[in-house]
C-alpha cells in the first residue's frame, strides 16, 4: 500500500526542514500547489533564540517560541506563541487541506502541541485524504504523535545528513505519482 503521510523524523540539524523544502520546491515546479508551515531556527550570533513558523501560501512569519518571550507555555529555555500558532499554523494548515494539492506540516512537536487549534489542524489535514509532508519530534510521546505514528497512511522516516537526498527523491517521486493519478 502507497502512503500518502511522510513524516521526517531524527535529531536536530539532521536536514528534516531542508528535505521538505526540496521536495516542496520539486513538487512546485510541476505546477502543483502546496501549503501548510514551515519551521525555521532564529539564530543571532551563531546562538539558537528560537523559531519563527512560515505561512508557505502566503509568505507570513511569525514567531513559534523564543527566548525573549514573556508569555506563553514553556518547552525547554524557549516560550511558545499559542497565538501565532492558533491565527497563523492552524489557518495555514486548515487553507491547506482546504485548496492545495500537497500539504505541509513542519512541525509536530511539543511546541506546536501546546496549542489545542493546531492540534485540530493537524487532524484536519490528515482526514482530508490529501498528500502530507512533515516533521514529527523524534521524542514526542503525545496521544496525537502516537495515534500519527500508527496509521497505516502514515510512513514514519529517519532522516540523517547521509540519507537525505536519498529520501528527498523517494517521497519526491511518490507523492508526484500520487499527484498525477488524481490530476
Amino acid at each position: 500500500m502507497v502512503k500518502r503521510i511522510w513524516l521526517l523524523t531524527g535529531e536536530p540539524g539532521s536536514g528534516k526542514t531542508t528535505a521538505i523544502m526540496k521536495i516542496v520546491n520539486t513538487v512546485r515546479a510541476k505546477g502543483y500547489s502546496i501549503g501548510g508551515v514551515v519551521s525555521l531556527e532564529k539564530r543571532v550570533k551563531g546562538i539558537r533564540m528560537g523559531f519563527d513558523i512560515v505561512d508557505l501560501l502566503s509568505g507570513n512569519r511569525v514567531i513559534l517560541a523564543s527566548v525573549e518571550q514573556k508569555m506563553g507555555p514553556r518547552v525547554g529555555k524557549y516560550r511558545v506563541n499559542l497565538k501565532g500558532l492558533s491565527d497563523l499554523a492552524a489557518k495555514a494548515l486548515i487553507e491547506a487541506a482546504q485548496r492545495c494539492d500537497l500539504i505541509v506540516c513542519d512541525e509536530i512537536g511539543p511546541m506546536e502541541m501546546a496549542s489545542p487549534e493546531f492540534r485540530k489542524a493537524v487532524k484536519e489535514a490528515v482526514s482530508s485524504g490529501k498528500p502530507i509532508i512533515g516533521v514529527i519530534h523524534k521524542h514526542l510521546r503525545d496521544p496525537l504523535a502516537d495515534e500519527l505514528r500508527a496509521s497505516e497512511d502514515v510512513e514514519v522516516v529517519e532522516i540523517d545528513l547521509y540519507n537525505s537526498d536519498e529520501i528527498v527523491s523517494k517521497i519526491s517521486e511518490v507523492v508526484l505519482n500520487l499527484l498525477g493519478e488524481k490530476g
